[in-house]
């Protein structure tokens, strides 16, 4: 019986391995030296900024370098009409630059959704200036804008305008002409991210609007706007801090000239600390800057509710 027994008991259930943390932590493992690469790169400039906008740090005066506390930022809004100015104009250019760009962008992108022949070459086309650096693109402007062999050359043949005229030195067509320069390189990223979105539009809300009545133009309010809406507030956004950046547009067409009339406030931040050497003060004013466009960012995704329902 004994015999029996043992033969009749089950054999002993076999015993569970604990698991390994190792598989769950190897992304981790495996994006730790690029994400530390990435903070490095991101976190030291910000630190450094704030720390040196409380300092006085001119490399060509270092017997005047020391810790300045507040003085940099006391003078800058108290002391500094050129930021005030280039503040204002800083602020204008992106109003004008930004809802231009959004307007053409939003017809070519309308546009280029459509069906016709060579629609692939046509987007290529739109989307192409997009691809051009900054840099080259102020260089391509700059030939087109020369005196001598550029547009005004061809215009003063057909007896528009006069030999010589430059519209990059002339007071009063120095901004049209920068802000034609830059329509051409912005345009197709509103075209881009419009395009992208117009493409999730259901068909059948246009057909059932149809249906209905509706007219293109009710369409277009009642449907396409409302889809494009979450879109919209983002690339305007996103544009909106890169055009408030904006320096090498600027520096290569007209430097900041005629007489500051296209100064922003980061190509004075770049001429006080490349030109002057004035790290100290260069850096309060990138600290106000970033306090700035942090402000209007948080202000304006508030007042626009980005990601709400669609009412």
């Amino acid at each position: 019986m004994a015999q029996a027994a043992a033969v009749a008991k089950p054999p002993a259930p076999p015993r569970r391995r604990r698991a390994s943390a190792t598989p769950r932590r190897l992304p981790y493992l495996l994006i730790g030296p690029a994400a530390l690469l990435m903070l490095g790169f991101i976190a030291y400039p910000v630190i450094s900024v704030f720390y040196y906008s409380l300092q006085e740090y001119n490399p060509t005066k270092p017997w005047r370098n020391g810790f300045a506390g507040f003085d940099n930022f006391v003078k800058i809004f108290t002391d500094d009409p050129v930021f005030w100015d280039t503040l204002v104009f800083s602020a204008k250019w992106v109003f004008v630059e930004v809802g231009l760009q959004l307007l053409f962008g939003l017809a070519l992108a309308l546009i280029v959704n459509q069906t016709f022949v060579g629609r692939g070459i046509g987007r290529a086309m739109v989307f192409s200036p997009w691809a051009v650096s900054g840099v080259l693109t102020s260089a391509i402007w700059v030939l087109l804008y020369n005196s001598q062999t550029g547009v005004t050359r061809y215009l003063a043949d057909m007896g528009i305008g006069s030999y010589g005229t430059s519209w990059l030195s002339d007071t009063s067509t120095v901004f049209s002409a920068a802000v034609v320069a830059d329509l051409w390189r912005g345009v197709p990223f509103f075209a881009i991210l419009i395009l992208a979105d117009l493409q999730s539009v259901s068909k059948d809300l246009y057909e059932a609007a149809e249906v209905d009545g509706a007219s293109r133009l009710k369409q277009f309010w009642h449907i396409t706007l409302p889809h494009l809406k979450d879109a919209i507030i983002l690339s305007t956004l996103l544009r909106a801090v890169w055009e408030f950046n904006n320096v090498d547009l600027l520096y290569t067409l007209t430097g900041g000239g005629p007489a500051g009339e296209t100064t922003t406030l980061p190509l004075y931040i770049a001429n006080t600390s490349v030109d002057a050497h004035d790290f100290g003060y260069a850096s309060a004013l990138t600290t106000v800057a970033f306090v700035i466009l942090l402000f209007c960012s948080i202000v304006y995704l508030r007042l626009s509710k980005f990601g709400g329902e669609n009412k």
